[in-house]
């Protein structure tokens, strides 16, 4: 199926002007004319008056808007770059004025839930993986959209806003959007890769934000390099089992969006979920450490939700469990670190 319009003619949409969203539309806006979405009405004002986004240079091309009917209209294709916490309230937002020529390609390493009215995490006795969705299963879920798209990869925010060297994986089960996405941000500094598994990449970006907030740990109680690479070795089989139980592939674990994610956001202090992890070990409490941070570090939802899923599926994840007992169960850092050095691995890789 065709878009629409020719995508060259049409603008390019971003919904959500976070620091990931900020990067990826002004990487878009080298080739592109681009239009913003921000909830905030102040925030518009000040790329529309100013070209600047909370102080920072903006693209001077980029145009905002508060209008989800308008942008819609105005572009075929729209990258959703949102924190998972909103992501279902925005996607329905959008919904009504979604069609099926639309490409949408989210950035967003986090999971929903679809449980029944007036459930909870809390309250769930059993989370099966239907009760679990990533942000494609949202968008084709609750909106007419069908040629969906992540965006998952080693890509820091600051350094893509300082022009550092990067890539990216755009999956999709549709060639169509993996190669729009390519057309549109591939460039000399900013590699993008293809992949069919669309599950398999989200869920890798989505499991290593765990490990990280546990490399965040590791490197708040000063351990070293050796703990490091023990923690990231043994993080990557977690991930790879845990993937699998969920619909992923061991193969997209191997790649870019899992292991490059996993040990650049594993050795970042730019990363929010290292930066959990870090203060975590510091001595903060996790309300604490979340009433003073700008944005939502995915990672700490993450381990709410696999934990519970894991219980239910009878599957053993230590680096999970364990840094569920310290989030939300009152475990100390170093009782934790104990329990994983004793936890009895025998086998190094068991899965190819």
């Amino acid at each position: 199926m065709a878009l629409k319009n020719s995508s060259k003619s049409k603008k390019i949409g971003v919904v959500g002007v976070g620091s990931f969203g900020a990067a990826i539309a002004n990487m878009l806006a080298e080739k592109s004319e681009v239009m913003v979405y921000a909830r905030k009405e102040e925030v518009v004002a000040e790329i529309n008056t100013f070209h600047t986004l909370s102080g920072r240079e903006f693209n001077p091309t980029i145009r905002a808007t508060t209008d989800p009917s308008g942008l819609c209209r105005d572009c075929d294709i729209l990258f959703f770059m949102v924190p998972s916490s909103g992501f279902l309230e925005v996607v329905r937002n959008f919904a009504p004025f979604l069609y099926p020529y639309h490409v949408i390609i989210h950035g967003t390493k986090g999971l929903a839930l679809n449980l029944g009215k007036g459930e909870s995490l809390d309250t769930v006795q059993k989370l099966k993986r239907s009760q679990i969705l990533t942000m494609s299963e949202v968008i084709l879920q609750e909106t007419v959209a069908v040629r969906v798209g992540c965006l998952a990869g080693p890509n820091i925010s600051k350094e893509l806003s300082l022009g550092h060297p990067a890539a990216t994986v755009i999956a999709s089960k549709y060639n169509e959007v993996i190669l729009e996405g390519q057309r549109l941000l591939r460039s000399e500094r900013f590699q993008v890769y293809g992949n069919s598994d669309i599950i398999g990449v989200e869920l890798s970006g989505v499991l290593k934000n765990i490990i990280a907030i546990a490399s965040g740990a590791l490197a708040g109680l000063g351990l070293g390099e050796n703990a490091k690479g023990l923690l990231i070795s043994r993080g990557m089989v977690e991930m790879v089992h845990l993937s699998k139980a969920l619909g992923g592939s061991v193969q997209s674990v191997m790649g870019l969006a899992g292991v490059g994610d996993l040990v650049t956001t594993c050795n970042s202090v730019d990363s929010r979920n290292f930066t959990v992890g870090f203060r975590l070990a510091k001595g903060e409490t996790l309300d604490q450490i979340l009433a003073t941070m700008d944005e939502v570090a995915e990672g700490i939802n993450t381990v709410r939700i696999v934990d519970a899923f894991i219980k239910t599926a009878g599957i053993r994840a230590p680096i999970t469990e364990n840094l569920h007992r310290v989030l939300f169960e009152d475990l100390s850092i170093s009782e934790a670190l104990q329990a994983l050095m004793k936890y009895p691995f025998s086998v190094d890789v068991d899965f190819v």
